[in-house]
């Protein structure tokens, strides 16, 4: 069990008081608060090891240091095979943008993208650009609105001898819902394609696997889960290897440096590996020994914990009929979503809403 206490001390924005009250911060599919040994890891960075990659003096070797142990660190949390598939950049987005570039010098006229209508842009826009500078055609997974669940028949029929990638997220930032992942990505090798993941609203909520996944790349944010804004790509060796990646004349040819362009955020990428401390923390904390065992376990942990709390959410909301819930309320299927959910008061506006709770703490402030 979770000793929530305990791990809520970890978090200085947790404990900031406005007006004698303790704030509650509901902007999870927008980014976590961080633990205060994210900021530590950063500051060490910044006071001792700020340097550049690759140099022969002390603060250069710190830094190496710093920075392999976060490739190392992150492998683990993803399960990934190597340390040296493990890419650092500035955001999900421009990584995104960045790979969908180098895919798409081999694609054809004729080629096939799948993307689904239930992705955040970031998973769709780099698909349908790189598409439509290699001459590709752009197909759309539908979605069952009852549910907010991927139609996977829709899926099934456009998927075809052409298709060069399918692009889907494995849990929706908006409606919660979790992607039968595994299976697409089975079904997409069947026909040859590849298969890019979105995990970024999935990371804080469950363990990442992505040798069991099946997918070829697949891309999350640390700052989903109680890190800094640092983007994070894994994909397979023989891909990142094989693929072109636009880079500068200086940057080198072998992984992870092939396609991490410029100087790292190395401030960042310090942050991430303790972010995934303080999760690996929460492991150990339960009996688990060993990193990848620590986190799997703790994320295990943390999912049922969330579940409780997305169960009482769901049951609140729906005692009260001026709210209107989209996406999967069963409580039997909690294990389809993460405690991500959307709903849309029938008498005012999402925007109003938010105002008027702004002039309500500002009331408090001046009192």
């Amino acid at each position: 069990m979770l000793d929530i206490p305990r791990l809520r001390q970890q978090f200085p924005a947790l404990s900031a008081q406005r007006n004698g009250r303790t704030p509650i911060f509901l902007d999870g599919p927008a980014g976590t608060q961080v633990p205060r040994r994210v900021v530590e890891a950063m500051s060490h960075s910044l006071f001792y090891a700020n340097a550049n990659h690759g140099g022969a003096f002390a603060t250069s070797r710190e830094s190496d240091r710093i920075l392999d142990a976060a490739h190392r660190a992150v492998a683990d949390f993803l399960h990934a095979p190597s340390a040296d598939e493990i890419i650092f950049g500035q955001n999900m987005t421009t990584q995104t943008l960045h790979l969908s570039r180098a895919l798409a010098r081999t694609w054809k006229p004729g080629d096939e993208v799948l993307v689904t209508r239930l992705d955040h842009d970031a998973n769709v826009s780099p698909w349908v650009l790189a598409a439509r500078d290699a001459g590709a055609a752009v197909r759309f997974i539908d979605v069952h609105p009852e549910d907010c669940t991927l139609d996977l028949a829709s899926f099934r029929s456009q998927l075809n001898e052409r298709t060069r990638l399918v692009a889907v997220g494995l849990a929706s930032n908006v409606a919660g819902t979790i992607n039968p992942v595994g299976l697409i990505a089975a079904e997409a090798k069947r026909v040859g394609a590849l298969v890019f993941v979105d995990a970024v609203h999935f990371a804080p909520h469950g363990s990442i696997d992505v040798q069991t996944l099946g997918c070829d790349f697949l891309a999350c944010s640390a700052y989903k889960f109680f890190g800094p804004h640092v983007g994070i790509l894994w994909g397979k060796r023989t891909l990142l290897e094989s693929l072109p990646a636009y880079k500068v004349r200086p940057a080198p040819n072998e992984l992870p440096g092939k396609w991490m362009t410029g100087t790292q955020n190395h401030e960042g990428i310090a942050g991430v590996a303790a972010c995934i401390d303080y999760l690996a923390e929460i492991g150990r904390g339960l009996g688990a020994t060993g990193r990848r065992a620590e986190l799997t376990t703790a994320m295990a942990a943390i999912q049922v914990y969330e579940r409780g709390l997305g169960e009482r959410l769901l049951a609140g909301l729906a005692l009260r009929p001026r709210f209107a819930v989209y996406g999967m309320r069963d409580p039997q299927r909690l294990h389809e979503r993460v405690p991500t959910v959307i709903f849309t008061d029938r008498t005012q506006r999402p925007r109003a809403i938010a105002e008027s709770r702004r002039a309500r703490n500002l009331r408090m402030e001046r009192q």
